[in-house]
């Protein structure tokens, strides 16, 4: 066994260099649903792009005969199955979104570390990354135990990305991102039906489920996501720094584009359950959508983020981040976040996968 520790998402490229780490080839990424999963999701992603090698997420579930350590408290509709498949994806589009190819794996175990070494010799890894912050999940994950079993029992070199103690600026940029997956994955996933339907000769598509995807577009990031953008993260950069005014300009003018072709996407469904418009015109337009999303996400986290991570003060993040966790502004209840939590998950579980399982 070897074991090799970093500490925050700035420094997971050069300490990578540093101990020698650019052998891996194949990183297995244990994640779990706490916040901080995110984190590391974003510092696998990017030691992986710096190293060239490629990812297998993976999620243990506990296994239901050991029942008492779930927590009753889950809310109802939001099934654990489909809680666990939104956490690989929301993983994948991460990784994919940087050009880092990846895999997805889960399991079912009494044994979470033994599943995690299980798991990373199945897909032939050669490093285990995993976080450290000694929380316990909602589904009985104590990753501060498992991360310590898996140190001692894993014939597999370890890296332990330790997220206890991060910065302010991580926790409300990783916010951000996770918003930004949960968009680009509910996009993927429609990308995915529209290519299937038309291999199979224009096999029709659900109307419920493309309303649903609509509503969660309009309703979720024009409504709600790109407005804490402006009003919080880009109105605080402003105050900083003029240097980057032009491109903040054209991510405003692209929150109000985005308004439009949402609509327009929203007709275009319209139309399509009326018999009036072709699966594959269907699927051009959100074509059209997804990709003026993937360069409008990909200006935001290429270069906003970093400028506002150089520019703005503690004082500045303490505010973003309690303004995004807790969405600081009537529109934004945890009464919504639920609902669009459940309505994500809706989405996932209803859209085939790949294999067609």
């Amino acid at each position: 066994m070897s074991a090799d520790s970093y500490s925050g998402q700035e420094s997971c490229k050069p300490v990578a260099v540093e101990k020698g780490v650019a052998m891996y080839r194949h990183l297995l990424v244990p994640i779990d649903e706490t916040d901080l999963s995110t984190v590391t999701v974003g510092n696998a992603v990017e030691l992986a792009r710096a190293l060239g090698a490629r990812i297998t997420f993976f999620h243990a579930q506990i296994n239901r005969s050991s029942s008492f350590l779930i927590n009753a408290s889950e809310n109802a509709g939001y099934n654990f199955q489909e809680q666990a498949g939104e956490l690989l994806t929301k993983a994948e589009a991460a990784a994919q979104a940087q050009g880092v190819a990846c895999a997805v794996a889960s399991s079912v175990s009494d044994s979470l570390y033994q599943a995690i070494i299980d798991a990373a010799g199945e897909a032939n890894c050669d490093l285990i990354f995993m976080a450290s912050h000694g929380l316990r999940s909602n589904m009985g994950m104590t990753l501060g135990s498992q991360t310590l079993q898996v140190l001692m029992n894993s014939e597999i070199p370890v890296l332990v990305s330790s997220t206890r103690n991060l910065p302010i600026q991580t926790l409300a940029i990783g916010i951000i991102r996770n918003e930004h997956r949960l968009l680009a994955e509910v996009l993927r996933a429609w990308l995915h039906l529209g290519s299937t339907s038309i291999a199979a000769g224009g096999a029709p598509l659900d109307h419920q489920l493309l309303r649903e995807m609509v509503h969660y577009i309009k309703a979720f990031p024009v409504a709600l996501h790109h407005p804490k953008e402006t009003e919080y993260l880009f109105a605080r950069l402003r105050e900083r720094t003029n240097e980057f005014d032009a491109e903040l300009d054209e991510l405003e003018r692209q929150h109000e584009r985005d308004r439009e072709l949402a609509d327009a996407l929203a007709e275009s469904v319209e139309s399509y359950c009326a018999g009036k418009l072709g699966v594959a015109e269907l699927d051009a337009a959100v074509n059209r959508y997804a990709h003026f999303m993937w360069e409008h996400m990909g200006r935001e986290e290429g270069v906003i983020l970093p400028a506002a991570q150089r520019e703005l003060t503690d004082n500045d993040w303490n505010e973003l981040n309690e303004a995004f966790s807790k969405n600081g502004d009537p529109r934004f209840s945890g009464t919504a976040d639920a609902n669009f939590r459940q309505l994500y998950s809706r989405i996932v579980a209803l859209v085939p996968s790949p294999d067609g399982k």
